[in-house]
């Protein structure tokens, strides 16, 4: 089983995807903590060597081929980019086996974990004002928007409003069973129906 999971910055992506893994049995990746081990620099560092940001995920995605090419991610949850469903990012997930899940979450809750980092991808400590506040939450909002249709790409996608990490990843866990066993009961009546009509005592069709 690999699972993919993206949604926007700070919806919980890396949290939830740790405590799914743990749930389901199996090894957790953070896809920008492998594309700065296999780059040897961070994110922001080696975005800067691109003009744009569709030539960056094309290079960058060369971190999610290793990772996937690894016997140890064969079971796995991976914590994709908010643009993880996207450009050469998603040419390396549609070529892998695995489900994709986006987490929505409500905006103010978002703003609520929001984190900074430095250019060396360190947490930087910082306290918003009221207006830096009314500001960022703008910007989630654009981004809830923005990324809506890329995120109708996923297999699955999750409301996790009002959920802490546990529950999110429950729910996240009771959905991919949903999926699990859907397909399960699909290939059973593709199975009976590859058979042909013959299985009920009535002569086969000619």
């Amino acid at each position: 089983m690999r699972v993919f999971v993206t949604g926007v910055s700070c919806v919980g992506k890396t949290t939830i995807g740790r405590t799914l893994a743990e749930l389901l049995g199996v090894k957790f990746f953070d896809l920008d903590h492998e594309i700065e081990t296999f780059f040897g620099t961070s994110i922001e560092r080696l975005q800067n060597n691109f003009l744009t940001v569709h030539s960056y995920r094309k290079e960058a995605a060369k971190a999610l081929v290793h990772l996937l090419n690894r016997p140890d991610s064969r079971d796995s949850v991976i914590a994709l980019p908010p643009t993880g469903l996207m450009g050469g990012y998603l040419q390396v997930i549609r070529k892998s086996a695995g489900t994709t899940i986006a987490l929505n979450d409500k905006p103010e809750n978002i703003l609520d974990r929001i984190r900074f980092y430095d250019i060396d991808s360190k947490p930087s400590e910082k306290d918003l004002t009221r207006d830096e506040k009314r500001l960022y939450l703008k910007e989630i909002k654009k981004d809830i928007t923005s990324f809506r249709k890329t995120y109708e790409r996923a297999h699955l996608r999750v409301d996790i409003s009002g959920l802490n990490i546990e529950q999110a990843a429950g729910k996240v866990k009771e959905a991919l069973e949903v999926i699990d066993r859907d397909a399960s009961a699909q290939g059973k009546s593709e199975q009976v129906h590859a058979r042909g009509p013959g299985i009920a005592g009535a002569p086969p069709r000619r």
